[in-house]
């Protein structure tokens, strides 16, 4: 047990083994939460800078394997950098854009559905359906309040716009910088940590390369397999805006659990708006079936080889992001517990090795530049 100056471990001294081993995990404890909580109280007051530099690390390990694919090709590593972040622009960009025109298309004809549907439930329904068609003539009135909103807050409308301008553009020359100089890291780590701790500081990057590469890899085959039975679900139902509809899917795959939630309800709405009550009931039919192969196979099948993350410590994370910084919290909950994790699980693997006297294994996580 350590010795505190001037003798005071004798406090302790009176205290059975058991009490002093409890004491000491219960400091131990409340100094991981105290780092924590500093380190998320920078990351939430610096959010213009951390949260850029959040989305570019998970770009970066989702987009890694282009790079030695390009540099295979002939392709020098700046170039291979500069295309591959090209092709992430067109990308994203034309999916939000296809997600935006086919709700803008839809607008109008799910605030007159919402409230045909609210009349025929208060007909049929009695006294239930007259509070059901009050809550479902709040959800029409949603859009016009949105309205009028944006015609009194043009100002700071545009303030936000340029924020989130401003946040897209660093996080995408950050990505191209991890992508050009990732193969750099270790020797980074070194300089930055001088000494015998540095191979500590490396084996930790690593984990955390490995556990956000796991996260946005295993997210990303679930989220484009979701997308496509989603899509292919709604054509055969004549829905229009199928395909900005699966990638609103897509994206909301990120977010476990509510994305699907309220990709899955935006759906089901644009189908109401469109095609009436028997449509959107189709359609929140392949929802559910689609959700369902995730959850009991895909999730299983492909996180269990990605994410050592038990589900209730993703639901926390997501929670507890999503308390602290809103959908942005909620979409970086779970990468960052993952890597959280990965760190934990490295320190303590090389304090077993430390107490044993053998030396500590480096893990099989992948680097920046593929090796």
């Amino acid at each position: 047990m350590a010795r505190f100056p001037g003798g005071g471990d004798r406090l302790f001294a009176g205290l059975p083994a058991t009490a002093r081993k409890v004491a000491a995990w219960c400091a131990m404890a409340l100094l991981a939460l105290g780092v924590a909580a500093v380190v998320i109280y920078i990351i939430v007051q610096l959010r213009a800078a951390t949260v850029p530099l959040i989305l570019a690390l998970l770009g970066a390990v989702l987009l890694q394997p282009l790079m030695p694919w390009l540099m295979k090709l002939g392709v020098s590593r700046t170039l291979a950098a500069g295309l591959t972040c090209g092709s992430l622009l067109v990308l994203v960009g034309g999916a939000v854009a296809v997600l935006v025109q086919s709700l803008a298309d839809s607008a109008g004809k799910i605030t007159v559905a919402l409230a045909e549907a609210g009349h025929d439930l208060a007909d049929h329904l009695g006294p239930l359906g007259e509070r059901l068609q009050s809550a479902v003539n709040g959800m029409s009135d949603v859009g016009s309040a949105v309205a009028r909103s944006a015609a009194s807050g043009v100002l700071s409308g545009l303030n936000l716009a340029v924020q989130v301008l401003g946040g897209a553009v660093l996080a995408l020359a950050l990505v191209y910088f991890f992508l050009r100089d990732g193969h750099r890291g270790d020797d980074f780590a070194r300089q930055l940590v001088p000494g015998s701790p540095a191979e500590t500081a490396v084996a930790c990057g690593r984990r955390v390369y490995a556990a956000l590469a796991g996260f946005m890899r295993g997210t990303t085959l679930i989220a484009v397999i979701d997308a496509l039975f989603i899509f292919i679900g709604l054509v055969i139902l004549d829905v229009p805006g199928a395909a900005g509809l699966a990638a609103l899917v897509f994206m909301g795959a990120y977010i476990p659990f509510v994305g699907a939630f309220l990709s899955g309800t935006v759906a089901v709405l644009v189908a109401l708006g469109a095609s009436g009550v028997s449509t959107a009931l189709w359609t929140l039919g392949v929802v559910v079936a689609v959700q369902a192969i995730e959850g009991n196979i895909l999730q299983p099948f492909i996180e269990s080889r990605t994410v050592s993350l038990h589900p209730a410590t993703v639901m926390i994370a997501v929670a507890a992001g999503a308390g602290i910084a809103g959908v942005l919290g909620a979409l970086l909950g779970v990468p960052i517990a993952a890597a959280g994790v990965g760190v934990v699980e490295e320190l303590w693997s090389r304090s077993d090795a430390a107490r044993a006297g053998t030396a500590p294994e480096d893990g099989d996580a992948e680097h920046l530049d593929g090796h």
